[in-house]
């Protein structure tokens, strides 16, 4: 729906002058609330207060849910691989975006390294991931199984 897109770009250029980045993101839950999002990255000094995760936080709180299958989330730029990740796990429907990555770039926002780092394998990573085991690492995980009041996601 052209409106949400238009909406998202309007709160992302709103933002810009309230001191926030360039992003902004409406998302449509199936029954069709709508809630928005800008970002906040610098504004709360939260690296992960992207535009697309600060409506997913919002509409989850506010639908007392964790799952949103069903929405559609309109961002004004293409989601960068955190956003898209926060979309997954969430279980949106669909995204759909106005600008993308090669805007956001020419903008100075160059995601290309995050996206190129998942085609990597994780030993050339910059950021050194590795795994260190321990006896007690699977400990969590048992009191998962073992836990009666907990919710499946």
């Amino acid at each position: 729906m052209t409106q949400y897109l238009e909406r998202a770009i309007h709160l992302a250029t709103s933002n810009v002058a309230d001191g926030g980045g360039p992003f902004a993101a409406v998302l449509v839950a199936a029954n069709g609330q709508v809630f928005e999002g800008v970002n906040r990255v610098t504004l709360d000094n939260d690296p992960t207060a992207h535009a697309e995760v600060v409506a997913i936080r919002t509409a989850c709180q506010a639908l007392g849910t964790f799952d949103l299958t069903g929405a559609t989330l309109y961002s004004s730029c293409e989601p960068c691989p955190l956003c898209l990740s926060a979309a997954l796990w969430a279980r949106i429907d669909r995204v759909q975006f106005a600008a993308d990555r090669r805007d956001a770039a020419a903008a100075g926002f160059d995601d290309a390294a995050f996206y190129a780092v998942f085609e990597q394998h994780p030993s050339h990573w910059a950021m050194p991931v590795t795994q260190a085991p321990t006896p007690a690492s699977d400990e969590p995980f048992a009191a998962w199984a073992a836990a009666e009041n907990r919710v499946e996601y």
